[in-house]
């Protein structure tokens, strides 16, 4: 065996020139470029920190707390939602160190991790359904986010209320102007690349927090120091653990999308304890703190008048004083940015950059990606339910097959061993060639896996099961492709820094 000193196919300035020459044979225009290789070791910034600022961001959205009220008007107790969100976190944070460990060691962005398992050619399958559900929901956050600028300019500047009562495309000019401006802001943070991605997250990740802990603290004074724990008769016996398992799973499926692209972050983070110790602040501890404040707020709000909010604007709406309600919309706004770069933009990058990596680089794919979601005029998706349940409902629906498939096939059948060099490579002796770049094992275990998690989460007969359906697909995708995978191929060993190379096969 011979040891190569770097992991990085990309910098191959750096390696002997004999091992460089004989890589970058290997290397297809059509496969590689400096966005798409694994990120070296002097370029992984992303420490536990990063990872904390991360999900403090991502869990502390309006979406998320919208949801978390939602159980409590279902009549859940807080208790009953906080062990949901506790079991529900313990699972995330499980299946996001196994997704992360795969980035860490590996240094691959999601579509060529896709590689792995589906081929160099078939990894479009996967990456594609990422892409297009990242797309429209870009859009749509930044339509929400838009709608709250619009709250905060309309309460400290009333002369503008006028420009928000006719409609161009179905958004009002006040509209157009915040969506707009909202759009710009998050492509201009996203010009400057992942480490600026990293220090925004950073940044955005303690104003969240001190924000939404500032405004519990509000409601719970405001409520005399007495909260309402439940709406009604919360449910007991077997029917209370089903309410618990259910809104557990549930709350797994939300994260379905970050649990597979986990490593278009984590390929920046030097070591796996950066990601285990990263990933239990920002995921357990987080969950369950945010539990806790999603259960004051909606507790407080039916203490005080027996009403249930639906989400946290509506009780930013009713702060009495303008330099609460604006400070509260600012930190509205910043969430919605932050969560909305983070699960929607980074994605659909580095996905169109592995469409074509000769054409476009992850700026480039960036603005293309951005300018989709302002031409699907994602407002009208938003405000269509059979789109949001059928269209995103369905294709959310796929991500638990794909990422059992991915794991089972990186973990069992492949035992982490990856050949980095012949992920780029078009020739059809390649480990990840298959037949015709697409690995029809892989394929083929995805489908009937796909079917199944379709149907239970759309067809109404299957309600009762819908809430488990991110759970049977990945269950069923995984064992599907345990049981039919090639074993034969051949690899190269990664391991940090350096790859073990078999010298009778290269």
């Amino acid at each position: 065996m011979a040891s190569i000193s770097r992991s990085d196919v990309g910098q191959l300035a750096d390696l002997p020139a004999e091992t460089a020459g004989s890589i970058q044979s290997q290397l297809s225009p059509r496969l590689y470029s400096s966005d798409l290789a694994p990120t070296r070791a002097a370029n992984r910034t992303w420490g536990r920190y990063s990872l904390f600022a991360l999900w403090t961001n991502d869990v502390h959205n309006i979406a998320n707390y919208s949801f978390a009220i939602g159980l409590f008007a279902l009549g859940m107790s807080g208790a009953q939602i906080l062990a949901a969100f506790a079991l529900g976190a313990l699972v995330i944070y499980g299946l996001m160190n196994l997704s992360g460990y795969m980035g860490q060691k590996t240094g691959l962005p999601y579509p060529v991790m896709c590689r792995i398992s589906f081929g160099i050619h078939g990894a479009q399958i996967p990456a594609l359904i990422r892409a297009v559900i990242a797309i429209a929901w870009f859009g749509i956050q930044t339509y929400l986010a838009s709608v709250v600028l619009r709250v905060l300019l309309t309460a400290i500047a009333p002369d503008l209320k006028p420009y928000d009562q006719n409609a161009i495309l179905g958004l009002s000019t006040l509209g157009w102007v915040t969506f707009l401006g909202i759009w710009c802001v998050q492509v201009a943070i996203f010009a400057y690349g992942m480490e600026m991605v990293r220090r925004f997250e950073s940044l955005a990740g303690p104003i969240i927090l001190v924000a939404f802990s500032s405004l519990a603290g509000w409601m719970y004074w405001r409520s005399g120091l007495s909260i309402a724990w439940s709406s009604g008769n919360a449910p007991t016996g077997s029917a209370m653990w089903l309410k618990v398992f259910g809104a557990a799973a549930l709350w797994v499926s939300l994260y379905g999308t970050m649990i597979l692209n986990f490593c278009d972050f984590t390929r920046n983070c030097p070591d796996r304890r950066t990601i285990s110790v990263g990933n239990f602040w920002g995921l357990p501890v987080n969950m369950i703190g945010f539990a806790l404040i999603a259960v004051v707020l909606a507790g407080a709000q039916f203490s005080i008048d027996g009403k249930l909010v639906q989400s946290p604007s509506d009780i930013v709406a009713a702060i009495p004083n303008t330099a609460g309600l604006v400070l509260a919309c600012l930190a509205f706004l910043i969430v919605t940015v932050a969560v909305n770069i983070m699960a929607n933009f980074v994605a659909p990058a580095f996905v169109l950059t592995n469409l074509a990596p000769k054409v476009l680089n992850f700026r480039r794919a960036g603005l293309l990606s951005a300018t989709i979601a302002v031409v699907i005029l994602p407002w009208h998706l938003y405000n269509s339910p059979s789109v949001i349940v059928y269209f995103l409902g369905g294709l959310g629906a796929l991500l638990g097959p794909l990422y059992g498939i991915m794991v089972t096939d990186y973990y069992l059948v492949r035992r982490a061993r990856v050949n980095l060099p012949e992920l780029y490579s078009e020739s059809p002796e390649g480990a990840y060639h298959y037949l015709g770049g697409v690995n029809l094992r892989a394929v083929a275990a995805f489908i009937p896996a796909a079917l199944i998690a379709i149907l239970l989460a759309l067809v109404p007969a299957f309600e009762t099961l819908s809430q488990f359906s991110w759970f049977f697909g990945a269950g069923l995708g995984g064992l599907i492709h345990y049981a039919i995978a090639n074993r034969g191929a051949s690899y190269l060993e990664v391991s940090g820094e350096s790859i073990a190379v078999d010298s009778a096969h290269h």
